[in-house]
């Protein structure tokens, strides 16, 4: 037996697909269905490793723990990591595939769309829904050919499509109308209802642009959904949304904003201000985050004045600390023998603020730890690097298998350990400051789904 399908797809990128799935996942959820999500492909530099070991993108983590499930490599079955501006790491079913340039990629997507679909097929064949995710816009007509993330993956798995539409970004009429008519007469029947994201205001004030879209489109208004930035949820999962939040100006904690920056989440709870160029004041900590190009935005940050700036900090008495690509960067030497973030073998000195020195390697580390700092706060991460890091020096942490893990000396600290800056314990331990638990909104977000949903509606086309 095959679960039903509910399709989400978009106007645009960044118009709140991945919230909407993620809602109808929760309420799904408690109605009682055995419900999963699926995106055949995602782009994101933000991602978390399964049970398995196998990547997907946060996203689609995010609308597991919605349904109530752990992870799995079948929710997300490609997996694009960009590494450069027309180059990317691809993860199929959760493994390194290759890098490739965008012009390879695409003589690879008969392949990609195989998987992709039986990747859907053993996943449906297992619950009562699933809720699909799409990538942009569902009328990027020079990429149909190709498409199987969109409403070629809406037709292969017969899934009625919702159409999200984002106010807050202006030109709603035109994204929705003109979305509409770009499509073919098969692919338009297949939309059966429109929503309208992040209204900020009286929703009132908008129902003769609601009664315009209907008249206009045909369509029912699934509903107008208010911007609501009280619910926390993990950051969005395309590559073009890959902005870290606004930063906090007044803080003593700077994150540099590497180009080919991974897995930002790590900071979310921290208040920090995020640099995309030094500035003429002192702090007392300096982070380097994650990246998917190591040793392209180690060049980058020397060419921005960074390394001269950072010594200038640690002059002043700023510490260091770098995750994961970060950590490798803060170390004397970086060699990629087998050109796995570049086109070919490359090598760089590093920043030399630990004495250590990184390879990487064809083979990726991913995997969910648990671990121990110094002063004894305990807490889960992951990892997800290429290569090793070898030196001498103090751990930055020990994980529960009692091996040591990172590094720290002299107030420089590094670390492969995603998600430990996700602790507030970690955090109080490392900055001395006190921030709040996350917390996973699942519940309030379906309760925000179902206070603006025309549930009728929804009943009628998509149940």
């Amino acid at each position: 037996m095959s679960a039903k399908a509910i399709f989400v797809g978009g106007s645009a990128s960044h118009v709140g697909k991945s919230w909407t799935a993620t809602a109808i996942c929760r309420y799904l959820k408690r109605r009682g269905f055995r419900v999963a999500p699926f995106k055949a492909q995602n782009m994101s530099n933000n991602s978390y490793p399964c049970a398995n070991g196998g990547e997907i993108g946060r996203a689609q983590v995010a609308q597991a723990e919605a349904c109530g499930l752990a992870p799995e490599t079948g929710m997300n079955p490609v997996l694009l990591k960009p590494a450069s501006s027309t180059g990317s790491q691809v993860i199929l079913n959760g493994r390194v595939f290759g890098r490739f340039e965008a012009a390879n990629y695409f003589e690879m997507s008969a392949l990609l769309r195989r998987e992709a679909f039986a990747a859907f097929d053993r996943l449906s064949a297992r619950f009562d829904y699933i809720v699909i995710e799409g990538a942009g816009s569902i009328a990027e007509v020079n990429l149909k050919s190709r498409d199987f993330v969109n409403l070629a993956m809406a037709a292969h798995a017969q899934a009625p499509a919702l159409l999200t539409a984002c106010i807050d970004r202006g030109g709603v009429f035109a994204s929705i109308c003109g979305t509409l008519d770009l499509l073919e007469p098969c692919e338009r029947s297949r939309v059966r209802a429109f929503a309208v994201n992040r209204f900020r205001g009286d929703p009132s004030l908008f129902v003769d642009g609601v009664r315009f879209l209907e008249a206009r489109t045909g369509l029912p208004c699934l509903g107008v959904f208010p911007f609501a930035p009280e619910i926390a949820l993990d950051a969005e999962d395309s590559v073009s949304l890959d902005e870290p939040p606004p930063g906090d100006a007044c803080s003593a904690i700077a994150v540099i904003r590497l180009p080919h920056i991974s897995n930002f989440t790590d900071f979310r709870l921290l208040p920090c201000q995020w640099l995309a160029r030094p500035v003429a004041r002192q702090f007392e900590w300096i982070v380097l985050p994650g990246t998917k190009n190591t040793i392209g935005d180690l060049e980058w940050l020397r060419a921005q004045g960074f390394d001269r700036w950072i010594a200038q900090q640690r002059q002043g008495g700023a510490r260091l600390l770098g995750v994961c690509g970060g950590f490798q960067m803060l170390g004397s030497e970086i060699e990629d023998p087998h050109g796995m973030e570049s086109a070919g073998p490359r090598s760089a000195q590093g920043l030399g603020w630990l004495p250590v020195r990184t390879v990487l390697s064809r083979e990726k580390v991913t995997r969910a730890v648990e671990a121990r700092t110094p002063g004894g706060a305990a807490f889960g991460a992951y990892e997800i690097h290429l290569g090793e890091t070898v030196g001498t020096g103090d751990p930055f942490a020990t994980l529960s298998c009692g091996t040591p893990e990172g590094m720290r000396a002299g107030g420089v600290l590094g670390t492969y350990l995603h998600g430990a800056l996700e602790s507030p314990a970690v955090v109080r331990e490392l900055f001395g400051i006190d921030v709040p638990a996350p917390e996973r909104s699942y519940d309030q977000l379906a309760d925000w789904w179902e206070r603006n949903a025309n549930l009728a509606v929804f009943e009628e086309r998509f149940l």
